[in-house]
Formats: C-alpha cells, sequence, structure tokens
C-alpha cells in the first residue's frame, strides 16, 4: 500500500484547496491519502509530534507532503520516521523560531515547489534548502497560496509519485 499525510499550514485547515487537489491526484495513481487537522495547535514542534505519532501508526513508510509551517513539520517528522519521500509547498524552513529546529535533512526523495511571488514565506529559504540538500526545486510565477498553480504543482507531484513507485 501507497500512503500520503498531508500537513496543512498556519492558517489553512486538512482539506484545504490545495491539499484536496493533490489528494485527488494521488487517488488517481491508487495512494491511500490522508490529511492531519492542526487547527488549534501553534506550535510547529507539537505539530511535528502528532505527525511522528500517527506515522509511527501506520504499516508502511509514508510520504509527507506539506505546505507553509506544515513543510516546516513535515520536513522534521520525515527525518524522524525515515520517509519514503518529502514533497514541499512554499516551506517555512529558515524562519526565526524554524531555522533552529530544523534536522539533518532526511534520507527520502525530496521535491520543493516555491513562488517566486511568495511575500509570507521568501522562496531563498526553498533555494537554500534544496542547495544544501540536493532536494529538487521548481520555482513558479506565484504566490505563498500557490493557488493558481494547482495544475503545475499537481503535474509535479504525479510525476514525483510515478517515481516513488517505479520499482514496485
Amino acid at each position: 500500500m501507497n500512503k500520503i499525510c498531508f500537513s496543512h499550514g498556519q492558517e489553512s485547515g486538512p482539506w484545504g484547496t490545495k491539499i484536496s487537489a493533490m489528494a485527488e491526484t494521488a487517488k488517481a495513481s491508487s495512494w491511500s491519502v490522508d490529511s492531519l487537522d492542526y487547527r488549534g495547535i501553534q506550535d510547529p514542534l507539537d505539530r511535528v509530534e502528532m505527525l511522528v505519532e500517527y506515522c509511527q501508526m501506520q504499516p508502511v513508510s509514508m510520504v509527507l507532503v506539506g505546505s507553509s509551517m506544515g513543510g516546516f513539520v513535515a520536513t522534521v517528522a520525515a527525518s524522524r520516521i525515515s520517509a519514503r519521500g518529502l514533497f514541499l509547498l512554499a516551506p517555512a524552513l529558515y524562519l526565526p523560531g524554524y531555522e533552529e529546529n530544523l534536522p539533518a535533512p532526511p534520507h527520502c526523495p525530496s521535491f520543493i515547489v516555491h513562488g517566486w511571488r511568495d511575500e509570507v514565506v521568501p522562496w531563498q529559504g526553498s533555494v537554500r534548502y534544496g542547495s544544501e540538500t540536493g532536494a529538487r526545486l521548481m520555482l513558479l510565477d506565484g504566490d505563498h497560496r500557490l493557488t493558481a498553480n494547482i495544475d503545475a504543482i499537481n503535474r509535479l507531484f504525479a510525476a514525483f509519485l510515478d517515481e516513488l513507485t517505479e520499482g514496485d
């Protein structure tokens, strides 16, 4: 079984526009999906603990997908659970309060999508993370929410998932 867990950003919910669209893409390729509800949990490290506990209860290695603060959460959790893959959207990796808690990169394929016009999380952090870790990176003409880029994101996500299952 192939399974994905989504981690939403600070101000969004578990089944927002991007996650819902990406979940449909994953389901079309026979992936099982879930999305944790972090609403009411402000501390990103508390969110990490929730995700790690969830993943440890699963019978398979997980692909983690995270957006904004959820990207930070997914990245930290991926390094702790031996994730199968990591797909990030505008991840909050080098913001104050986050950078000092960023672990060594996870040992799994990683892909980052970020918007050039992101007004919340600077795209330079994604370039830095990609440069330091070898994660693949795609910069799009988009803002922080990336909602205008859903089709492009889904194409990248589908290709990422296909690569993960090539040997299955």
